[in-house]
């Protein structure tokens, strides 16, 4: 009909307006209700806390349940955030500067160590330095930010092939990827470094690329569980035994899984 227009629907199926508006405040204090002390929530608790009536809270959980953004606990039936706000928010996490996230938490490891830590990311074929926190001891490993490291000895190169599919890593140890001629190892041993990698969550190169030195690195991972970026620690090999190296892995492991958690990713 000329001149009739269409409002949007609210969760109550009324207008767009301040009864709208209203209504999207309450969802959101509802939401609230639901903290890391207090994840179960009942009716009755949110309707004291939010000074709504328990049916109108109840329609809004409703409503919520429906889009996967509440669920029920099954022994309580009571209600908790549900895995559908992680489609919300996922935009917001997935585009969060891994860069800018990482900083702090890089700073740690590396005053914890006492040794350079650095970020790298995937570019196609190489592994590129994009952070660095050097080491406050005289003798360190640094490398400027732009670093490349194509070589599968790298371990910052390795922590990336061993999130690939094997055909995929194959693919680049034949190419771009492939150790240096000379030095012994091949696409097969490679592979079972990878397979080690993935299994204590840390890459290693112990003396592989220069004797005089030791890299390890683990994956950061995002809310999708891709690795996007890696954790890299460098030390003068001579300050690094082999226990002193399992120490050093597993707390850039940590920082690696610190680093993901920010970024929204899920412990395996």
């Amino acid at each position: 009909m000329a001149g009739a227009t269409t409002q949007p629907a609210d969760l109550n199926g009324e207008g767009a307006g301040p009864r709208s508006a209203s209504v999207i405040v309450n969802v959101i204090d509802v939401l609230r209700c639901f903290t890391v002390e207090e994840p179960l929530q009942g009716v009755t608790e949110i309707a004291a806390q939010v000074g709504l009536h328990k049916s109108s809270v109840s329609r809004i959980l409703a409503t919520l349940e429906r889009e996967g953004i509440v669920e029920r606990d099954e022994l309580s039936r009571k209600f908790r955030l549900g895995l559908g706000l992680i489609a919300i928010a996922g935009p917001l996490l997935a585009n969060l500067d891994v860069r800018r996230v990482s900083l702090p938490m890089l700073r740690d490891l590396s005053a914890a160590t006492e040794e350079t830590v650095a970020l790298v990311v995937w570019d196609g074929s190489e592994a590129v330095t994009v952070e660095q926190v050097p080491s406050t001891q005289n003798i360190k490993h640094t490398a400027p930010l732009g670093t490349r490291y194509a070589s599968a000895l790298n371990a910052s190169v390795q922590v990336f092939l061993a999130d690939m599919s094997e055909d995929r890593a194959r693919e680049l140890l034949a190419g771009a990827a492939a150790p240096p001629a000379g030095s012994g190892v091949g696409t097969d041993e490679v592979l079972t470094w990878l397979a080690r990698t993935r299994e204590r969550g840390f890459a290693v190169n112990y003396g592989d690329t220069y004797p005089e030195e030791v890299g390890l690195a683990a994956p950061v991972r995002d809310l999708r569980g891709e690795t996007v970026a890696g954790v890299l620690l460098a030390a003068p090999r001579y300050r690094v035994d082999e226990r002193r190296r399992e120490e050093l892995g597993r707390a850039c492991a940590h920082t690696a899984a610190q680093i993901s958690a920010r970024l929204g990713a899920v412990p395996a």
